[in-house]
């Protein structure tokens, strides 16, 4: 085990770096520095990383000259008019009804709270595996409002439908993990690195599966557990730094 903890533990130095950003989704809320517009764009990056990295970005891109490139005065401030455009926008399976909900909700809650982290710690115990309840609670707090299409549900995952929940766990990632490389922004303190589960897309599931770190055989939330509890023995305060060396070697080294 020592020898795949050092085998990661390189792989999550050479891909933590600034030069990971620019061909990546997290590319999008770097181009902020506002934390309300860091959190917004965020969520939608990582909501719409669906494809290929270029496209995603791309549509970001799209999505947010929209919005005047400034999502939180847009939210707060939008006339109805201003909401027409999006009648355009769409990206695999999400569309206008989808972004215009999305587009809904947070200008409701912006005007209510400061920082989209008091949304995701309404499940929060303090407990290690909290995440379950976290983003159980998240879903049915983001569709409580009695215009939520239920076409648009399908694109927050749950646990609750035995998802592993990857995008959200990718946001996740991105606003509570903090070290000195800068890729991740940790903004948020309520959630603790130790409670993230680590995003199990097709590169990081197929590359734990040859290391030997999942032996379930489907991929679910109970599979995402599994990966996360095996990073763990690694590193029990910030498991989901092995997210890059997994990533990476999926990606970039077609491991």
């Amino acid at each position: 085990m020592q020898d795949l903890k050092g085998f990661l533990d390189e792989k999550v130095g050479q891909y933590n770096q600034p030069g990971f950003i620019p061909l990546d989704p997290i590319s999008i809320p770097h181009r902020f520095s506002k934390r309300e517009d860091i959190e917004i764009t965020g969520f939608f990056a990582s909501i719409l990383a669906w494809g290929q990295r270029k496209t995603i970005i791309n549509k970001c891109l799209e999505l947010f000259r929209m919005m005047d490139d400034a999502p939180h005065d847009f939210l707060l401030h939008h006339q109805e008019s201003d909401l027409k455009v999006f009648l355009n926008f769409k990206h695999r399976t999400f569309n206008d009804i989808d972004a215009l909900y999305f587009i809904h909700f947070l200008s409701w809650f912006y005007r209510r709270h400061t920082s989209l982290e008091d949304a995701f710690i309404l499940g929060q115990n303090g407990t290690q595996n909290a995440m379950e309840n976290m983003l159980i609670e998240f879903k049915e707090y983001f569709f409580s409002l009695p215009e939520a299409p239920v076409r648009t549900q399908k694109h927050i995952a749950s646990p609750a439908r035995k998802s592993a929940c990857k995008r959200i766990n990718m946001y996740l990632r991105w606003m509570v993990r903090q070290d000195a490389q800068g890729v991740d922004f940790g903004l948020w303190k309520r959630i603790s690195p130790a409670q993230l589960v680590c995003p199990c897309d097709l590169h990081v599931d197929r590359v734990a599966r040859k290391l030997g770190l999942i032996q379930r055989k489907q991929t679910d939330w109970l599979t995402a557990m599994e990966l996360t509890e095996r990073l763990r023995e690694f590193d029990p305060e910030d498991p989901v730094k092995y997210d890059f060396a997994l990533f990476g070697l999926g990606v970039e080294e077609k491991f």
